[in-house]
């Protein structure tokens, strides 16, 4: 098995679910982002940008010369901020990046892939709950590009690629020592880092139309994650595949407050978290409606919040 962005938070999970079902695998990760050390030794690591301009014709030669039974793209820009500040970098590497790996994959007849998509590609739905048939609007860039790779995987049935995008919501947590998210670009690493420095962690809002007033997002375990990934590749397997596209969450919310309440009895500091005005374009709910792939791929997941939390503190 390939796996690009192997050396990363979610990258560096998947790999070690994937060996632990008996995959060989090979990491593509140019470590811009990735951490060399969170790959098994068994693992070969290939030094490779997706974007770059030979980008193309050294990914053609690895599958090439080695016949993987998938590939899993995970490597991508991922900041919503910086994609709003660089949209250009943002087409150029997520979308040229993944339209490299097809053209290579085309060329020498790998026809099983797992997409790494988000939901960020669904905007602001009007709805609680979101579904994989609410129409996708994303509302920045690096959604945009999420979006459009799924269009990319989905045109590219017409030469026989067999693919599945997964939409991650809230990915958190840990798996094992040394796995940790270093990026710290959602809620509960970002507060775990305030409070390691002494600072005190923010609510960006206690005026949302929720039970608190603050924000509510549904929160996965990142090793739940990992398993949608292994799932998927069963799956691809099938002669029958009604759907391309699954949401991977619990279908379960959080609000703000509570994810640092539960944060408060995992470090055992005793902090006041400090309310903050809005900021725009954060809609009060969203959670995965996760009927599809728990009926589908037979995924569940396994890990609660306090889960998340606890690993996320400890390991």
């Amino acid at each position: 098995m390939l796996v690009t962005g192997g050396a990363g938070y979610i990258g560096s999970h998947v790999v070690r679910e994937a060996m632990a079902a008996g995959h060989s695998v090979w990491a593509v990760d140019d470590l811009s982002t990735g951490v060399e050390n969170r790959l098994d030794s068994a693992v070969e690591r290939i030094d490779l940008n997706l974007a770059a301009a030979d980008a193309e014709a050294r990914l053609t030669d690895i599958l090439r010369k080695t016949k993987f039974d998938a590939v899993i793209h995970l490597a991508a820009r991922k900041q919503v901020g910086e994609s709003v500040e660089k949209p250009e970098e943002y087409y150029r590497d997520n979308i040229g990046g993944l339209a490299n790996l097809l053209l290579a994959m085309r060329a020498t007849d790998h026809d099983t892939l797992v997409f790494s998509s988000s939901a960020a590609t669904y905007g602001m739905p009007d709805v609680d709950s979101v579904s994989e048939s609410d129409v996708p609007t994303p509302i920045n860039p690096y959604g945009e590009t999420k979006l459009i790779g799924e269009w990319m995987i989905r045109n590219a049935k017409n030469w026989g690629l067999r693919g599945v995008c997964l939409r991650y919501f809230n990915v958190a947590g840990t798996g094992a020592t040394g796995l940790a998210d270093t990026a710290a670009l959602n809620l509960i690493p970002i507060a775990i880092g305030q409070l390691r420095r002494g600072e005190t962690p923010k609510v960006f809002g206690d005026d949302y139309p929720t039970p608190d007033g603050s924000c509510i997002r549904d929160y996965v375990h990142v090793s739940d994650l990992a398993v949608a990934h292994i799932m998927a590749i069963d799956y691809l397997q099938q002669e029958e595949r009604e759907f391309d596209v699954f949401n991977v969450g619990t279908g379960t919310g959080a609000s703000v407050f509570e994810v640092l309440s539960a944060l408060r009895e995992a470090s055992g500091i005793d902090f006041e978290p400090e309310v903050a005005p809005r900021r725009a374009g954060d809609p009060p709910k969203l959670v995965a409606n996760v009927s599809r792939i728990q009926q589908v791929l037979g995924f569940k997941a396994e890990k609660n919040l306090v889960d998340i939390i606890d690993s996320a503190w400890n390991l």
